[in-house]
């Protein structure tokens, strides 16, 4: 490991379980968890804009709309009891710190070396669950090994505004000290 790890603090929870304990089982929810860009709505925006129908609309209400449009879908699949199962994961943990490659759970849950599969509600709009594969360093210090491309530019997006909270309120303690 070279260098020092930097984590910032995060009000986040995991559910988590060792790979091994149904490594398949896991990795078909992982591949389910970024299919959300594949439903019919999606679909039909981007072969929208690939047509340029999409150039005189206001890009946020446009995304606001879809957004809209999942979540009725989302409502709908609950009240017809079709809502996707999540699967049920070992254990639940409040997340202490994270950094781009690194999360850092609060109690020593974890076992050094060891391959998990996890999953996070992220707090993004829209809210959403990110399923990723880590491997322990010590008893709460893991690495993200894998994860789609989309939740990583989320995940990063999501260390980096922590960092400026962080630095916000550090600058706010100095000011009320000084």
């Amino acid at each position: 490991m070279s260098g020092h790890i930097r984590l910032v603090p995060a009000p986040l929870e995991i559910d988590f379980s060792p790979a091994e304990a149904a490594k398949e089982a896991f990795e078909r929810e992982y591949q389910s968890l970024n299919e959300t860009d594949e439903d019919p709505i999606g679909q039909w925006l981007k072969i929208a804009k690939a047509r340029g129908e999409t150039k005189e609309t206001d890009p946020v209400l446009l995304h606001l709309m879809v957004e809209l449009h999942r979540k009725v879908d989302q409502l709908t699949q609950i009240v017809k009891n079709e809502a996707p199962e999540r699967l049920d994961l070992e254990r639940h943990a409040a997340v202490e710190g994270v950094g781009f490659e690194h999360i850092r759970l609060a109690e020593p849950l974890l076992e050094p070396e060891r391959l998990y599969y996890g999953r996070i509600a992220m707090p993004v709009f829209p809210r959403r669950d990110v399923g990723f594969w880590f491997r322990a360093v010590d008893r709460q210090l893991a690495k993200i090994v894998r994860m789609h491309e989309r939740d990583e530019k989320e995940w990063n997006q999501y260390v980096t505004a922590r960092e400026r909270v962080m630095i916000r309120e550090m600058k706010n303690r100095e000011a009320s000290h000084g």
